[in-house]
């Protein structure tokens, strides 16, 4: 992840106008676009945690990449969305995501967010997670955290904060996380809606345009991921407006971008899959 500063190219660059990226959404303008990201590859022993943060003043995009440790990755006055091979992760403030080594994720943040970063020893950690799991960030484990980012630590106070970070470490009770459909036949709908979830071509359309059956496009959506098409979309678009919402957009103008003709629609749809109201989320934050 980046350090205080952004990168000059050719290790970033701004992205001017608003266009698909390779991460999960479309650019918004002056997105800042990290092309290589700078982490640690071991850390010295016996220490097991490596901890940095940096402040994003616009919004910041990083390409497909991999760490050769593990990753707790959150964020604080914003929002962060990871994009893995099979799925679309978003990290709220108040929670973090486990992405273990030599996973290849891509993901991007809203503007005036801090990012903070922990990396963890394959070899002394004694609590690790096998896959990419959301992790709640309690006052506790940030605290220690961000006490473990001095350099200036001693020995023994940094070994007994490793050792009460692996105490605190757990899985957050909700997971918010969408399972991406893969196969060539459905390849150009998820395309099309990473890249603009306010997409409201139907499925109709789409099976005409692809040349397959409805039911067969149905079919893939419901195995991959348990929803329908309709409700996927849905889905994707709550994802889409966590991201709006932290940017400071009010509730119609997130409803507006994300092609709902009445924000009573995206109210519902919203509540539907968070159990929340987009304004009580807001409010929450």
């Amino acid at each position: 992840m980046p350090q205080p500063t952004v990168p000059s190219a050719p290790a970033a660059r701004a992205d001017a106008q608003a266009q698909p990226g390779r991460g999960a959404w479309r650019r918004e303008r002056r997105t800042f676009v990290l092309e290589e990201v700078d982490s640690p590859e071991a850390i010295a022993a016996p220490f097991a945690i490596f901890a940095e943060q940096a402040l994003a003043p616009v919004p910041l995009e990083f390409e497909p990449h991999a760490h050769a440790l593990h990753e707790l990755v959150w964020v604080r006055g914003g929002t962060m969305t990871v994009r893995l091979a099979d799925r679309v992760l978003t990290v709220p403030e108040g929670q973090g995501l486990w992405i273990p080594a030599g996973t290849v994720h891509s993901g991007r943040m809203t503007a005036h967010t801090e990012l903070c970063d922990a990396y963890f020893d394959t070899e002394r950690s004694p609590v690790v997670f096998a896959e990419p799991t959301g992790i709640q960030m309690t006052p506790v484990l940030e605290s220690l955290l961000t006490h473990l980012e001095d350099p200036d630590l001693e020995s023994g106070p940094r070994l007994r904060a490793e050792a009460v970070v692996f105490d605190v470490l757990a899985p957050a009770t909700r997971q918010i996380s969408l399972q991406v459909p893969r196969g060539r036949r459905v390849a150009p709908i998820v395309a099309a809606l990473l890249a603009d979830p306010a997409n409201d071509r139907s499925l109709s359309d789409w099976a005409v345009s692809l040349d397959v059956s409805e039911r067969t496009v149905t079919r893939a959506f419901r195995q991959a991921t348990g929803l329908s098409f309709v409700q996927w979309r849905q889905t994707l678009r709550v994802h889409r407006a966590l991201e709006l919402i932290a940017a400071g957009l009010e509730v119609q103008e997130v409803a507006e971008r994300l092609g709902y003709a009445q924000p009573s629609t995206f109210i519902a749809s919203f509540k539907r899959v968070l159990g929340t109201t987009p304004g009580a989320y807001a409010t929450g934050r």
